[in-house]
């Protein structure tokens, strides 16, 4: 299916934190991740989008912190809501889709490669500006994936509890939890940490 992004996108109102609460990949080998969170920022001066990120293992005891970024530019401002990657992950195209939101509550994101021939739909975000989404919320925004060809019984919750004492981690690992499979390429990625 052809992933189309939403209509009469406002970049400006998409922007700020968020909580992701639930997460789909199509690498099923992950850990388990809370305390996911994501900030965007649009700068108008370069006209970029950058989302950086935090989260957990969930399993870690010292509940260390992890974090990263992404920057997109938007190809074309005629439909706002579908961004390109700047870092050059892939032979191929790297593309965010947002797929809907109502910008003060919930939002879904999905990841996709394009590569030649197949197309490859890495990850989708569920996201939310509060720590928990109503159930029925999440069931609305889920159904718009199958078609995609995404299962959603790899689609996981991601504990957003006691997620205020977080240690800060001194080791970045960024896009981990996107590009887990490509851990050679991690070098490739210059992390800055805006405070």
């Amino acid at each position: 299916a052809q992933v189309r992004a939403i209509r009469n996108f406002d970049l400006e109102l998409m922007m700020g934190n968020w909580h992701v609460v639930e997460y789909y990949a199509s690498s099923e080998e992950l850990p388990e991740y809370a305390c996911m969170r994501s900030n965007f920022v649009f700068s108008s001066e370069d006209q970029h989008i950058t989302m950086n990120f935090s989260y957990i293992f969930a399993e870690d005891p010292l509940r260390e912190k992890l974090q990263g970024n992404i920057t997109w530019l938007i190809p074309d401002f005629g439909t706002p809501g579908h961004w390109m990657h700047t870092e050059d992950i892939y032979e191929g195209i790297y593309n965010t889709y947002v797929l809907d939101t109502d910008y003060q509550n919930w939002g879904l994101i999905m990841h996709c490669a394009e590569k030649k021939k197949h197309p490859r739909y890495l990850s989708a975000l569920l996201l939310s500006r509060e720590a928990t989404l109503g159930a029925n919320v999440v069931t609305f925004l889920k159904e718009k994936l199958p078609r995609y060809d995404i299962d959603l019984s790899f689609m996981f919750p991601i504990n957003q509890t006691s997620c205020e004492h977080l240690m800060e981690s001194s080791k970045d690992d960024p896009l981990a939890y996107i590009v887990n499979e490509h851990q050679n390429t991690q070098d490739n990625f210059k992390v800055v940490n805006k405070p």
